[in-house]
């Protein structure tokens, strides 16, 4: 499997706090099925993190012989995605180019957001949509994703959402969006071993059908590795299959 979103780069952000906690992270993603670990420190006022910062501790991590293999990229809040271009593909998810991770915010819901991402997209950016399944307003009003999704944009739903972790509210949106063909991969969102674990088995077995967590976990983001365009979404049965 293929996680594109977690905070495993010690000291940068609320994820892990040191080496051996990163590498403890590493280690149970590994355990897990993951192959291919994204590592998106916050980009946003708390956490400043520049692309200097993410590449020399991404690079510090490597050096340190993870048991999977690491890739760059950031967590962007809405408001850092007007840094400049340049800037912007050093923090490319997994390296691409062409991928941005946005996050959405836990509350509210920017008025002017399908604008934003559609200005991005305008620069040659796109955008994959951060956990908007812990959103109250989405929560409350999944189409608002509906424009973005017909627009390009990807959505990341959280493993602990999906496998009910982060509770009923979350969980049954991520139902809605899985339903309405408004979500695409899945990703662990870790941070350390009291915020958040490693690991996307358990999500996987949620969703029911293998063939949908394949495409959510496998091919979607091994094309935005890739820099390929996402395959089409794969034909499953009826709504009674996700999470049993």
């Amino acid at each position: 499997m293929i996680d594109l979103h977690s905070h495993v780069l010690p000291g940068l952000d609320d994820g892990t706090r040191d080496l051996d906690e990163a590498l403890a992270l590493c280690a149970a993603a590994a355990d897990d099925g993951t192959r291919v670990l994204a590592a998106t420190p916050h980009v946003r006022d708390d956490y400043p993190t520049t692309a200097d910062e993410m590449e020399a501790a991404l690079e510090a991590l490597r050096a340190a012989g993870p048991p999977l293999d690491l890739v760059p990229g950031a967590e962007l809040d809405v408001a850092e995605i007007e840094r400049p271009d340049a800037e912007l593909a050093r923090l490319g998810l997994g390296g691409s180019r062409d991928w941005l991770l946005v996050e959405t915010p836990y509350l509210g819901w920017p008025l002017d957001f399908a604008e934003r991402l559609f200005r991005l997209r305008m620069r040659g950016f796109r955008a994959v949509l951060a956990h908007p399944e812990r959103n109250r307003d989405v929560q409350d009003r999944p189409e608002l994703l509906e424009p973005l999704v017909a627009a390009g944009t990807l959505v990341q739903l959280t493993a602990a959402s999906v496998d009910g972790r982060l509770g009923g509210a979350a969980r049954r949106c991520s139902r809605t969006l899985l339903d309405r063909r408004l979500a695409h991969l899945i990703a662990s969102d870790a941070h350390n071993p009291d915020v958040r674990e490693a690991g996307l088995s358990t999500a996987v077995a949620a969703v029911g059908d293998k063939r949908l967590a394949w495409w959510l976990t496998v091919e979607v983001p091994g094309a935005i590795l890739d820099g390929s365009e996402p395959p089409p979404r794969p034909e499953v049965g009826p709504r009674r299959r996700f999470f049993r």
